[in-house]
């Protein structure tokens, strides 16, 4: 399915800036807003809303993705943080992956606590999850992963969550930050060194 009016089917929108890699169903590319050096997405090519709704065959090409940006980030950052907005608290409505360099407690990211959140023990779980609920809310830290309850689920909930604990909190709102033509500069500097480090790293 193809939206025109979706920023993430629409291959000339500026989500597509900042390009790493395409496969026949995704794209990889640098986040056009992102919270650090190093955010990047996985998008699928086709209007799909959130990871928990892929079919088999395209979850299965997901996961290798996935797999592979990551070790791409902990290797040139030295560790690796993600997360989806499972439908709840989109602002596009358009599956996407975001993974980052960051570390630290989950309470840095979900502050009301362990009894607002739920262990799995990857990211295949969030299938599970978008069955029964039709909705999630999913992050990871280096190697441990969860969903937050989603009764405190809003707009933006990682991005500004992230954003926070990164000490950027400038950041977590895009279509802002996308206003700030200075900031921008600095994003256009922190992306073309993320494409750089990506070729470099596909070519060893």
């Amino acid at each position: 399915m193809y939206i025109s009016e979706c920023d993430h089917c629409n291959r000339s929108s500026q989500a597509y800036r900042y390009p790493l890699l395409e496969t026949h169903n995704f794209t990889i590319v640098c986040d056009a807003h992102p919270l650090i050096e190093g955010h990047i997405l996985i998008i699928p090519k086709d209007h799909i809303s959130c990871v928990g709704s892929f079919s088999s065959k395209l979850y299965s090409e997901f996961i290798e993705l996935y797999k592979k940006c990551s070790h791409f980030i902990k290797e040139i950052y030295g560790y690796v943080s993600s997360f989806e907005h499972g439908v709840m608290g989109q602002t596009v409505f358009h599956a996407h992956v975001h993974l980052l360099p960051f570390i630290g407690n989950p309470e840095r990211i979900v502050p009301e606590g362990s009894k607002k959140l739920f262990n799995l023990s990857n990211i295949s779980e969030v299938k599970k999850f978008y069955e029964k609920e039709k909705k999630y809310l999913f992050f990871s830290i280096e190697e441990s992963s969860w969903v937050v309850d989603t009764s405190i689920g809003a707009p933006r909930f990682f991005r500004d969550r992230f954003a926070k604990a990164l000490c950027v909190p400038e950041r977590g709102n895009w279509k802002t930050m996308s206003e700030d033509i200075q900031y921008m500069k600095k994003v256009e500097k922190e992306n073309t060194s993320v494409v750089d480090k990506w070729n470099i790293y596909l070519h060893k």
